[in-house]
């Protein structure tokens, strides 16, 4: 059978959860690791954010990418170097110098998962005309945010267990308590290793290819003028800058409280947290989050599809934003009831599965288009995690000195430039019409 025919739902959802796997485990569970190996919150922060650039960066490579092999290649090699990556993080962790070798390692995985982005959403626009996009963007979203539940959730809640299983228990003395810490995230990187290695495998066979890169191997002047030209090309299209400015605000509130969350759930009820342990926030990502996530995302796919993108992105930026009073009605009440924390989380997982895909929809089609397509979608993708990430470097400060209570009000305030700039945003590309 010809790889051109494969039918999307063979490849789609597998690797876009290869996609949203390291990233996650890079910005997030790496986090909880280092903490738990006794590392301090100072270095933890600037070491885990720096090793994040490549996400915003890539368009910086992103047109070599279109010139050697093909997108499928990059994929799959990809796949395979991050699957490596985590094995050898897994070997380093028993190093008396873990810490630098670990951080050296996981800024190896993000060049290599920010690479894997770019070649992944070529395949993606090459193989997928308009209709198909927007039909399949919710398996996209679902999968990837599957990704982000398996390992904030389903990761974080496995490496407790194993934490208890070989013996670090509270009241455990320092030196079991560490080695028990040791082997249970080995164990972690280990079945991370194992998936990615199994996901690159799988994707040699069943991913399309993507096209193939033009004939001829560029030199550096041109490889450079490419570069300067796809650059230049993007600051050139039509609103340009109303769209980046779009891309930046959609995720501002969300920017603001991505890196507060999982603290304030585990921060103790004396200082406005809910005291929750790793093994509780793990189940509530793992099982309503997930499930949150999925309904989420494969709803707004097939809302686009149907009404078009231009008639249903105010919407998906208010079902986005909106649900951010969930935190903010925890904050205030403080509910012990994990069936009303777990009703939150839904509420807030919900939202974000079924807003965020509009966002992604419309860089891939009022962004991207042109001749530098697969340039231009991880240029406007790299601005965007630019846009999450300056916000939640400060985020930290901002909830300090406000406190948590005060805090997620004031991310409430911070929805309102997305509402104002999503509701008058200029659509370049008419959404294609659906056929009869």
């Amino acid at each position: 059978m010809n790889q051109n025919s494969r039918n999307p739902i063979s490849w789609v959802p597998t690797v876009y959860f290869a996609m949203g796997l390291p990233f996650v485990v890079l910005n997030m569970v790496s986090v909880l690791m280092f903490k738990g190996l006794g590392i301090g919150d100072a270095q933890i922060a600037l070491w885990t954010s720096l090793i994040m650039l490549p996400w915003t960066l890539k368009f910086l490579w992103s047109p070599f990418l279109e010139m050697f092999k093909t997108k499928k290649f990059f994929v799959v090699l990809t796949q395979l170097i991050t699957g490596a990556g985590f094995a050898l993080v897994a070997l380093a962790l028993h190093l008396p110098a873990f810490f630098a070798v670990c951080i050296a390692l996981l800024a190896v995985i993000a060049f290599s998962g920010a690479t894997h982005d770019v070649a992944t959403d070529g395949v993606y626009m090459s193989e997928l005309n308009k209709q198909d996009q927007a039909k399949y963007i919710g398996w996209q979203g679902a999968f990837y945010n599957i990704a982000k539940i398996v390992a904030s959730g389903g990761l974080v809640w496995l490496a407790g267990w194993l934490l208890k299983y070989f013996g670090g228990v509270q009241g455990a003395e320092e030196a079991v308590r560490h080695e028990a810490t040791v082997q249970a995230w080995m164990m972690v990187m280990l079945v991370l290793a194992a998936v990615m290695v199994f996901l690159g495998v799988y994707h040699m066979r069943m991913l399309p290819s993507g096209g193939t890169a033009a004939t001829g191997a560029a030199s550096g002047r041109e490889t450079w003028n490419r570069l300067v030209e796809v650059i230049r090309a993007f600051f050139q299209k039509k609103h340009i800058w109303y769209y980046v400015a779009f891309i930046i605000l959609y995720r501002l509130a969300e920017g603001f409280v991505m890196k507060i969350v999982p603290l304030f759930l585990k921060a103790e009820r004396s200082v406005g947290g809910l005291g929750l342990g790793e093994q509780e926030i793990g189940l509530y990502y793992g099982t309503y989050g997930a499930a949150a996530f999925v309904l989420g995302s494969l709803l707004a796919g097939y809302y686009i599809s149907h009404r078009g993108l231009s008639r249903t992105l105010f919407s998906l930026c208010c079902v986005f934003n909106l649900p951010f009073l969930a935190y903010t009605l925890l904050a205030i009440y403080q509910p012990e009831n994990g069936m009303l924390i777990g009703g939150a989380i839904v509420l807030e997982y919900f939202g974000y599965g079924f807003g965020f895909v509009g966002l992604t929809l419309f860089m891939m089609q009022q962004v991207a288009p042109g001749k530098h397509q697969m340039a231009h979608y991880a240029f406007a993708s790299g601005i965007m995690n630019l846009g999450v990430m300056l916000p939640g470097s400060i985020s930290g400060f901002v909830s300090d000195a406000l406190g948590y209570k005060a805090f997620f009000i004031f991310t409430m305030f911070a929805t309102i430039p997305a509402f104002l700039i999503t509701y008058f945003v200029p659509f370049t590309y008419p959404d294609e019409k659906k056929n009869q």
